[in-house]
């Protein structure tokens, strides 16, 4: 259980006590990743549950004719797997590496349960988590449904800065690391017309972008 102090540092695991996790200071391990690599593919054992410490993973999947489709991207203090908590067996995506200089932490399910046991609070926050997902989940498909590509496209710019990025008053900056076609997989539309509309609203004036980063100059005015 060498890993279990490093949750302490991030804001989602603030409720574990310190001091109940001292003695595992001196031997954590967590697991630097370079850009690109794999830290679990399709199918494989659902065994464990991992925390970004450090970067960025995204998840994905890929269709019978080859093509990635991401799922979402994780940053600093975002968990993943925690399916294994609802029994899945085998992984149904993959987790892969977006930034170099990533870290994970990892806990076992078995390590995982057995803090859920001891600790109540810190299990109704874990089933909190898988709610909110869920919620994000039905939100997105609400979205596809009933919304148009623009409104989609707007919604996620200012999701992910706000979820990502910093913040000067009403302006947001986030260091971007999708391709349009990340974020057309992610909003369900073509990556010509994602080109198309971050253009419009580039010469709207309302945002700026770039390879490295997302720019809003006025979050009440992306509309």
């Amino acid at each position: 259980m060498g890993n279990l102090w490093f949750f302490e540092n991030v804001n989602l695991f603030s409720i574990f006590c310190p001091n109940k996790f001292k003695e595992y200071k001196e031997n954590h391990q967590f697991r630097k990743f370079k850009k690109g690599e794999f830290i679990y593919f399709s199918d494989d054992p659902a065994s464990n549950i991992y925390l970004v410490t450090e970067g960025k993973v995204k998840l994905l999947y890929y269709t019978e004719e080859g093509e990635e489709v991401v799922k979402s991207v994780l940053s600093r203090g975002e968990v993943f797997g925690e399916l294994a908590l609802l029994g899945e067996n085998t992984r149904q995506d993959c987790a892969q590496v977006v930034t170099d200089r990533t870290a994970v932490c990892k806990l076992t399910l078995e390590e995982m349960q057995q803090l859920m046991k001891d600790d109540v609070s810190f299990a109704l926050k874990i089933f909190k988590l898988i709610g909110l997902r869920i919620n994000k989940l039905e939100r997105k498909i609400d979205s596809l449904v009933f919304k148009d590509v623009r409104t989609r496209i707007i919604e996620f710019i200012k999701e992910f800065v706000i979820e990502k990025g910093e913040q000067n008053g009403t302006e947001y900056k986030a260091d971007n690391f999708l391709t349009h076609k990340d974020i057309a997989n992610l909003i369900g539309t073509t990556r010509q017309t994602v080109t198309t509309l971050l253009n419009e609203l580039r010469n709207e004036g309302k945002i700026d972008f770039s390879r490295r980063s997302i720019f809003v100059a006025d979050i009440n005015n992306l509309s």
